[in-house]
């Protein structure tokens, strides 16, 4: 018999996400093991792929279902949100340790911490099956716009000590995880 928390993470579609971050630490390992000079940008992909692997997971099978089951939704919400991020920025750091380091732990933290935030924003928004919109549209755009040195719209690629790019990555992580416990995924 399965238990709920596996049961849990298959619905919410787990195993397909994680097989997504190894591929995505793989990519990182591969670009910390190789010569040359670091390029945050690998970091940013490799964060965004993760992330938007996870975020259909936001939502489960079945809305209806998930409406009737007899349990506290909010603080399970929170938790596969901060799970996702936590996850991303653990797997993304031991896979890079290995070689030099392109990104800094900062800077990973960070991106997983901000995008994973913009997936429960999005998953809010448009729903779980196109929360991974905004954690790619986000990055697109920081990487054909002009820098931003102030970091709080390029805060992606901002150097990790960026004061304003760590407080719009922060913002992001704590609106989009107490929206999406409090509201849950659209229908």
């Amino acid at each position: 018999m399965t238990s709920g928390p596996l049961l849990y993470a298959r619905s919410r579609r787990a195993p397909a996400a994680a097989g997504a971050l190894l591929a995505s630490a793989a990519l990182l390992g591969a670009a910390a093991a190789a010569d040359g000079a670091a390029d945050p940008r690998l970091g940013v992909l490799a964060v965004a792929v993760a992330v938007a692997a996870a975020a259909p997971g936001l939502g489960g099978q079945d809305a209806a279902l998930d409406r009737t089951a007899a349990i506290r939704w909010a603080p399970l919400r929170a938790a596969h949100v901060l799970l996702i991020a936590a996850a991303v920025a653990l797997v993304l750091l031991a896979a890079q340790a290995a070689g030099r380091d392109p990104v800094t732990a900062a800077f990973l933290a960070r991106d997983a911490a901000g995008l994973t935030g913009l997936a429960a924003l999005g998953a809010v928004v448009f729903g779980a099956e196109h929360a991974w919109a905004p954690v790619v549209g986000w990055p697109a755009v920081t990487f054909f716009a002009p820098p931003d040195p102030g970091g709080a719209v390029g805060w992606l690629l901002a150097p990790p000590e960026a004061g304003a790019a760590a407080w719009t990555a922060g913002a992001l992580l704590a609106a989009g995880t107490t929206v999406y416990a409090v509201a849950g995924p659209r229908r």
